[in-house]
Formats: C-alpha cells, structure tokens, sequence
C-alpha cells in the first residue's frame, strides 16, 4: 500500500515532504484585497514620478538660469563663473539642514533605505519621507549633484504603498507587497521600464518569490505603464537599434566587457568604502557633509560641466556615438570622482544614472577596439555596470533593453551582465538575504538593561548572591566603574570558589583575567552571534560598544527563538498604524 505521502502509482513527486510543508500557503482570497490596492498605488507611484521630474527641473530652471520653468535643461548650457561651485555647496547645506531637522532617511540614495525599511521597520514609512526625499533629491540633481531620479522615486512611491498599506489591518508581508508595488510603480513610469522594475522587486526588494507578492507588484506597474504615455510620452527612452552582426567568438567578448564593468565596479565600490570611512572620521557633524560633498560636486564642474546633474544626454550621446573620445574619458573619470564623494556625504540622490554613464563610457572606450558600434558596447557597458553593482543582472538585462527597444541586444546584454554580477559576487562578498539572522542586527534583538555584577565586588558577596537570590542568572557580566566589560562570572565559578580556601576576601576583577570571553556588537548580525554562542558553547553573549568596550546588551539563546515568531508575526499579524484611535 503506498504511504499517504507518495503518488497512488509509487511515485513520491514531492521529495518526501508532505505537501502541507511544500506547499505555498501565504496566498489566499486576501490578494485579491492587495490587487484592488495596488491598482491605486500604480496610479500613485506614477504621478509621484512625474512631481519628482518636474520638481528636478523647475529647481534645475531657477537655480541655474533664473527663471519658473519645468522644460527640461542641462546644466552644461550653463556659462562658468563662481556660482558653478557655490550652488551645488548651498544645495548641500540645506540638504543637512532638512536631514538634520526633517528626517535623517532622505539621506542616501534610496533603494538601501527602502530595503532597511522592508527588513527592520516592519515595511512602514512615514510621510515626512514621501514629502521630503522628492524634495531634497530634486535639490540635490537640481543644484549639480550627478545622481538620478530612480532612487529617490523609488523611496517616494514605497512610502507612498507603504503609507497607503497602513490604513488597514494589513500584515508586515502585506505591507511589504504594497511597499514594493509603489517603488516598481515609480520606476516603471520615469523610464517605461515595467520587466525591469519587476525583476528590481523581486531580485532586490521582496526577498520571496511567491503569488501574494508577485501578483500585486506586477498589476501596480501595468497601472504605472498605462499612465506614462500621459504624463511622460510614448516609446523607450533612448530609442536605438545596433546592426552589429558579431563573430562566433563575439558573445565571449561580450562576457569579457562584462568582467571588465565588473571590475569596475569593485573598484568604485571599494573606493565608496574608503571615502564614507574618511567622512565618518570628520571632526564635524554629518549635516555638514553633504555641503563638503557640493563642493567637490562644483570644483567638478568646472572640470567637465557635462558630469553634473543626472546626465540623460551623456547616455543618449554614447549610445549614438556622438562624443568625442576626449569628452567620454573626461566624463568617466570627474563623474567618477564627484559621485563618490557626493554619495558619501550622505546627500540624497539616486545611484542608477551614474552607474549607466559609468559602465557605458568605460563599454564605449572598449568599443573603440572592439567590432561593431561603440554605442553598442556601450549599451553592454551600462547594464553590466548596473547588473553586477546592484546584484541584479537580470534586472540590468531587461532595463537595457528597455529603454532601448532593442530586443535583439539580449543574449549579448545577458552575457555582460551575468559576468559582471559573478566578478562583483566573488570581488565583494556581501548579500542581502531572506535569512532574518542574517538580515537582522545584534541591536535589534538585545536586552538594554543588563543586570551585571561589579568588578569590585568581593567573592564572599559573589558566592552570596548566588546562594541567596532566588532569580539568580546563570552566568553574569562583571563591569568596572565606567560599565567596561572586563569578564563573565558563572555559578560554576562561584561553587568552585566556595571550595577554595581563604577566597573570600578576594575582589571579583582579580580572578577575571581570561580576556577571550565570547562578545558581540551591535552591527554584528544575529547569524554571527548565533555562530559565537555554539563556537563558545555558552548560553549568552554579552554585546559591547567596540570603541570603549562599554556593555550596552545582553542576547541569551530565547531572544535568537524569538526572531522565529517575529516572522509569524509579520505573516499573520493585521493592524492599521494611520487612523488608529
């Protein structure tokens, strides 16, 4: 008789899981609800995109030529003088002023913090973002800074889906769905990119792959695509098609223009380190770094004035090979260095612009060598660049070819991507996974308040306090006058103490001198800690400030379970947070 768990013919198709365990059982009738949501998100997602482009623009037209006017502009057009490099530093100053007073998260270029709002704040944004990152990023592009319009639109339309989401009994999963659907939504209608800003959703942002989700992301784009021809016109952005028949031996050519963006990715992304580093060790206040940031931003534009603002004339002009060799190197390397410094002052602006100019002028300078139209390296150049940076090669694929229309770029667009995502994986090991001990921090999960024991304390009173209280801990961190973390005590030291003869009158931080005790950060991930405690074998990790080893928490094994029922909750548990009584 075949098992309950097998196929009534012998065969078991589910691997010898019951299907309960395999099945997918998050989507029920309630997607339907999320649908008729989303279709009101799409909507709102796409005109927020509009607002921020328009927004650009009029700030762009005031600042730089003096007069109210949302037609689009360069600042290239714009005749040298001082006010290149004192705009772009005022620009930065009331950026610190609005991140400082305002919100500290219109800071950055978006996509991190919309993540971070997925992963910790149980998907919910306020709406003093949705109201201020537009409005700094379009000061920041507006007065110079060389980001583009993506990251912030999609912070803007997430906070648009996740404030939306919480006016009804929703869960942090369905949040999360609707966070997604608006920041897709807004992607999809600066740059008519609706695949693209599916495959950002799910190789980035929804960290699942399941029809509760999937459905109402993609129904929120179709929305957002329908509104563009309104608000934005018809056609891909940079219409272009490349006649370039390549040998046998051209798709490993290909691969190897993807290496090289790879390689240049890491090379930008070491050096973003490097320079976020040198802004932390500032002696000033971080409302001051992006004013810091303008001033390199102005001092390169007197460089190349063409490596300022978002730049959408650069990639149209490489693409149709239309720039001088000297221009193209001129523009790599000072958007190179502005970026960098800009980026990480902290300032607000989106990262996906700069990358496309990036790996395209690098695609195009290969190009020169290479069969074929520059151009069309180029194009490689640019989606290898924004493939193998953000980690999402299929993402980069598809918006390349978007944005383009030119379909037939696909399997080369593919092998430049792929490559440049496998040289940034090995180059740079880092990810964002759905683990939530890899996704969440040691702060997030630890006690504050530490019940400790004085390092002054005598081991007569130590052997006391374990005998006499009745809710004595097992093992407790002994601190110093100024909270230091100088060691652990447990019961078992304090029975073999009792045994040892004329212990008593001795201090506590005289028998403590093993400075190996397990310890963790606040930053440490919850799976790093978990990995200290078996290595360890102990049951609790005191967790100290890294600079003055000062204890500021305690995680015990109960507080990793409870990261299990944490994700339960942000399944099953509905509540609104807007409009509660």
């Amino acid at each position: 008789m075949p098992s309950k768990l097998s196929h009534p013919h012998g065969h078991d198709f589910m691997g010898g899981i019951a299907r309960r365990e395999a099945g997918d059982f998050t989507t029920d009738r309630r997607v339907l609800l999320l649908i008729g949501l989303a279709l009101i998100i799409g909507t709102g997602g796409a005109l927020a995109a509009w607002l921020l482009v328009n927004l650009i623009a009029l700030v762009t037209n005031i600042i730089w030529f003096g007069r109210v006017s949302t037609e689009e502009v360069r600042i290239a057009e714009v005749v040298f003088s001082p006010w290149m490099v004192l705009i772009p530093v005022i620009g930065g100053l009331v950026i610190g002023l609005m991140a400082r007073f305002g919100s500290e998260k219109i800071r950055g270029h978006g996509i991190p913090e919309a993540i971070e709002a997925i992963l910790i704040g149980g998907s919910r944004m306020s709406a003093k973002v949705a109201v201020l990152k537009p409005l700094s990023s379009a000061l920041s592009i507006g007065t110079g800074g060389p980001f583009g319009a993506e990251g912030p639109i999609i912070m803007t339309g997430g906070a648009i889906g996740s404030l939306f989401a919480q006016f009804f009994h929703l869960s942090a999963a369905e949040r999360k769905t609707l966070l997604v659907a608006g920041a897709a939504a807004g992607m999809t209608a600066i740059f008519g990119s609706p695949v693209a800003a599916v495959m950002l959703a799910v190789e980035l942002l929804l960290f699942e792959w399941k029809p509760r989700s999937f459905i109402p992301v993609v129904v929120s784009v179709c929305v957002a695509i329908t509104w563009r021809p309104l608000l934005f016109g018809n056609g891909p952005l940079f219409p272009t098609h490349f006649q370039t028949s390549l040998p046998w031996w051209g798709i490993l050519v290909c691969a190897g223009v993807g290496v090289a963006s790879g390689l240049q990715s890491g090379l930008l992304t070491t050096l973003l380190y490097k320079v976020e580093d040198l802004f932390e060790r500032l002696p000033i206040h971080w409302m001051w770094w992006p004013a810091l940031g303008g001033l390199a931003v102005g001092l390169g534009g007197l460089v190349e004035p063409r490596a300022l603002g978002v730049g959408y004339d650069v990639i149209e002009g490489l693409l149709h090979n239309n720039i001088p060799t000297s221009t193209v190197v001129a523009i790599l390397l000072v958007k190179a260095f502005i970026w960098l410094i800009a980026l990480s002052s902290g300032t607000s602006g989106g990262v996906l612009a700069p990358l496309l100019i990036l790996g395209g002028a690098l695609g195009w300078l290969l190009g020169l060598a290479l069969p074929g139209d520059p151009g069309f390296w180029a194009l490689l150049g640019m989606a290898a660049m924004m493939g193998g940076t953000m980690r999402a090669p299929l993402t980069g694929t598809f918006f390349a070819i978007e944005i383009t229309g030119d379909l037939e770029s696909l399997i080369p667009l593919l092998s430049a991507t792929i490559a440049a995502y496998a040289v940034t994986v090995l180059l740079l090991r880092r990810s964002i996974g759905v683990d939530p001990f890899e996704s969440t921090r040691a702060r997030d999960i630890m006690v504050n308040t530490v019940d400790t024991l004085a390092a002054t304390m005598s081991i007569e009173d130590v052997c006391m306090h374990f005998a006499l209280t009745d809710e004595a801990h097992r093992t407790y961190p002994v601190v110093d006058g100024d909270g230091a973390l100088i060691g652990v005590v447990s019961r078992s030291d304090a029975l073999r103490w009792q045994r040892e003869p004329d212990v008593g009158v001795e201090l506590l931080k005289d028998k403590i001198s093993d400075t190996s005790i397990p310890i963790g950060h606040p930053d440490d991930t919850v799976g790093h800690i978990a990995d200290i405690m078996i290595a360890s074998d102990v049951a609790r990790i005191p967790v100290i400030d890294p600079t003055s080893r000062s204890l500021v928490g305690l995680i015990a094994r109960k507080d990793l379970l409870r990261l299990r029922q944490t994700q339960k909750s942000a399944e099953l548990e509905r509540r609104p947070y807007i409009g509660r009584t």
